[in-house]
């Protein structure tokens, strides 16, 4: 079978939780639905049949508009494979294509069309795709520990309050700048009180169904995020790193937690065909190695965009994870940490490629329904991150206690 020589990462990982949410019993629904999400091993159910990432060994010029630069790869594609001008783009069943932080398509395969590309010297690689889903929530049989006393509301506050975590990185200062943060995961809750959403500049990688229909989160875990970076300084709810700065959704996975890499990839290069230098784009999940999902990553944080990675809840070396274990410029692995500065037990290590260490054990923020969630992960301690900077450049608040590899991870401040 031509598909054995496929690159097809990962296949040796343990079906284990990543990145997973904590939540208290007495709130059993934000339980369910506040953990992270994990790209699991590659069993029969969790590979999407016949369905590939095509990377190319090509540069399409960036100075091309957007849609000239997409038709150029797409023109490739066709050039590779046979299909003539003349013939309808329906002959291949494209996915994505994807032209600003790698050039490369996503489709479905035949062996006959797989053995082409094999052959030829303008393809980097082939990656299978995968489903993409949120992992099971702490303290469950195949979920991570909980730090923390996990306790959890799912309403507002007539008074603001400030999250021990704003506190520790010398956040909660209202955000300035032009700059924005890109929110790579289930959408935002796009009315929610205690957010400045942009729903306008925001990105779907779903096109049918509920979650193809609006930008909105359905979940909770990307309007978590949201809040911990730029909830709003208006006396209600929490307050954020950044208060009050523009979150945009870039929506990769849907209501029940579920997406696939090819998604998670077209997020990626939409951000690096919009995102300007010094925006964030915080990516809270993770799972088997994609070297198609970091190639993205590098050719996107080469625009300036800086990316934020969540180590992992593994308790694990992040350098076995995608896309943690991934190093450059404007590139940042983030670590977790509890209350005391002491190391959160969930959370993956390493130095490489962990950058910072920053509050995710018990942390309250914004949720959907325009609600209020306290969950633990290093889902929650990259937007930490994010938004210091967002806000300038980051401090040295010290070192975690605890860490696993010896080697302390720096915690990050503004």
């Amino acid at each position: 079978m031509m598909r054995k020589n496929i690159l097809f990462f990962a296949s040796t990982m343990a079906a284990v939780s990543l990145f997973v949410g904590c939540s208290n019993d007495s709130i059993d629904e934000a339980a369910t639905n506040s953990s992270d999400f994990i790209i699991e091993d590659l069993g029969a159910t969790k590979v999407i049949p016949d369905q590939y990432i095509i990377v190319y060994n090509t540069n399409i010029a960036k100075s091309m508009d957007l849609q000239s630069s997409k038709t150029a790869v797409l023109d490739l594609t066709k050039d590779i494979l046979g299909v003539t001008s003349a013939k309808s783009n329906l002959e291949l069943d494209i996915k994505n294509v994807y032209s600003r932080s790698i050039n490369g398509v996503t489709l479905t395969l035949n062996d006959a069309q797989i053995n082409i590309l094999q052959k030829d010297k303008r393809v980097k690689f082939i990656e299978q795709d995968r489903i993409v889903q949120f992992a099971p929530p702490c303290g469950t049989p195949n979920g991570g520990p909980c730090d923390g006393d996990g306790g959890g509301d799912d309403g507002g506050s007539s008074n603001q309050e400030i999250p021990w975590g704003i506190s520790r990185v010398n956040g909660g200062i209202s955000y300035t700048g032009n700059n924005v943060a890109w929110i790579l995961d289930s959408g935002i809750d796009l009315d929610h009180p205690d957010l400045n959403v942009d729903a306008s500049r925001g990105f779907n990688a779903f096109t049918s169904g509920k979650d193809g229909r609006s930008l909105d989160d359905g979940n909770g875990h990307g309007t978590h995020v949201s809040g911990t970076i730029a909830a709003i300084d208006n006396n209600q709810g929490v307050i954020g790193v950044a208060a009050g700065a523009t979150v945009i959704p870039v929506k990769v996975l849907d209501s029940r937690g579920s997406g696939s890499y090819s998604g998670v990839i077209a997020g990626v290069d939409y951000v690096a065909a919009n995102g300007a230098s010094g925006d964030v784009a915080n990516m809270s999940l993770g799972g088997p190695v994609s070297i198609a999902l970091e190639d993205a990553i590098s050719g996107a944080a080469q625009n300036g965009i800086r990316f934020m990675l969540a180590a992992g809840n593994e308790a694990q070396d992040a350098n076995n994870v995608s896309p943690a274990r991934l190093n450059g410029n404007n590139i940042y692995t983030i670590s977790s940490m509890a209350q005391g500065d002491n190391w959160s037990s969930f959370s993956n290590y390493g130095n490489p490629p962990v950058d910072y260490c920053a509050p995710g054990s018990s942390i309250k923020s914004t949720w959907k329904n325009a609600g209020y969630s306290t969950i633990s992960g290093t889902s929650m301690a990259t937007p930490h991150a994010a938004g210091v900077l967002l806000l300038g450049s980051a401090s040295n608040g010290g070192s975690v206690n605890g860490d696993p590899d010896g080697n302390a991870d720096t915690i990050i401040t503004h």
